[in-house]
Parts: C-alpha cells; sequence; structure tokens
C-alpha cells in the first residue's frame, strides 16, 4: 500500500511540529520546510502528494510557491493554511495558484485532516480515469486493428430478444 507523503511549509517551528504530529498520527509520511525555497528542494528530490503552505514567509509567499508548483510539479496536492483573512490572498492562491484548499490558522485538526483525505481520493481517482482512458484507446485501436484484418468482425445486431449478439 502506498504511504502518502505531505511537505509541511511553515517558517514557524510550532506550526510544523502541530502539523507533523497530526498527520503522522494519521498515518502519513511528512517532511517539513522553513522557507518556499527548502520546499522547492524538497519537492525535486521526493515524490510529495500533498503540500500544505503558509502564506507569509521570508523570501518566496505561499501562493508564489503555490504557483511555482502548479508548474513544477503538477501531481501535488496544494494547500494553504494561513493567519491572512484578507480575501485578496485567498483568491490570488486559488486562481493563481489552483489550491484545492484554503484555511485560515487556527485550522481544525478534523477539518484539515478530511479535506487532505478527500483530496488524495480524487487524486487517486484521477489517476485511475486516466489509466481507464488509456486502456480504453488500446482497445479501440487493437478493434480497429482486427476490423483492418478481419472485416466485419466488430458488427454487432440485437436479436428479438434484444440481446446483442456478435455477427458469427
Amino acid at each position: 500500500m502506498h504511504r502518502y507523503k505531505i511537505l509541511l511549509v511553515d517558517d514557524s517551528e510550532s506550526v510544523l511540529s502541530a502539523l507533523k504530529r497530526l498527520f503522522v498520527s494519521e498515518g502519513y509520511e511528512v517532511i517539513l520546510a522553513p522557507s518556499a525555497k527548502e520546499a522547492i528542494k524538497l519537492l525535486s528530490q521526493h515524490k510529495v502528494d500533498v503540500m500544505i503552505t503558509d502564506q507569509n514567509m521570508p523570501g518566496t509567499s505561499g501562493t508564489e510557491l503555490l504557483e511555482t508548483t502548479l508548474h513544477l510539479f503538477k501531481d501535488v496536492v496544494r494547500i494553504m493554511l494561513t493567519g491572512e483573512t484578507d480575501i485578496d490572498v485567498a483568491k490570488k492562491a486559488i486562481n493563481d495558484g489552483e489550491i484545492y484548499r484554503f484555511f485560515v490558522k487556527p485550522w481544525d485538526d478534523f477539518e484539515l485532516t478530511v479535506a487532505v483525505r478527500n483530496a488524495l481520493k480524487q487524486k487517486e481517482l484521477e489517476k485511475e480515469n486516466q489509466q481507464l482512458k488509456a486502456t480504453v484507446q488500446n482497445q479501440n485501436q487493437l478493434l480497429q486493428q482486427l476490423e483492418k484484418e478481419f472485416p466485419g468482425i466488430s458488427d454487432k445486431s440485437p436479436s428479438k430478444d434484444g440481446i446483442w449478439v456478435i455477427d458469427d
């Protein structure tokens, strides 16, 4: 079974520590970054499933990190957790960083863990959907090849009782 990896980004050690305790207790592998620069480095070294970032950090802001992550690491689910209640910050994070969720500090542990769980479920469903699309595409190509080799092989017609019968 895949153990999901969460990257937590915040310049506050106490916030990182509290979040780490929360997500480790939920069974996730957790890595920590005290800055956006360190987060980018860790994202390039690890396969991260979810990144939760603060907005106000020295150097690069959380919204800038989210936008960079969107372009460089498309598969990472992005969540913002910040003390900012400014609606413009939220809009920028949503529009430019295409975040999954926006939370204001202090956060509710239950809501945050449910959001992460749901984000991971959605990510898995999207991955499964891509795999199914690829399977259908491959099967359609095979059927087209068979039709060229054996014309009429894919002809179907319903019987009198409505059952579809492949022409023999």
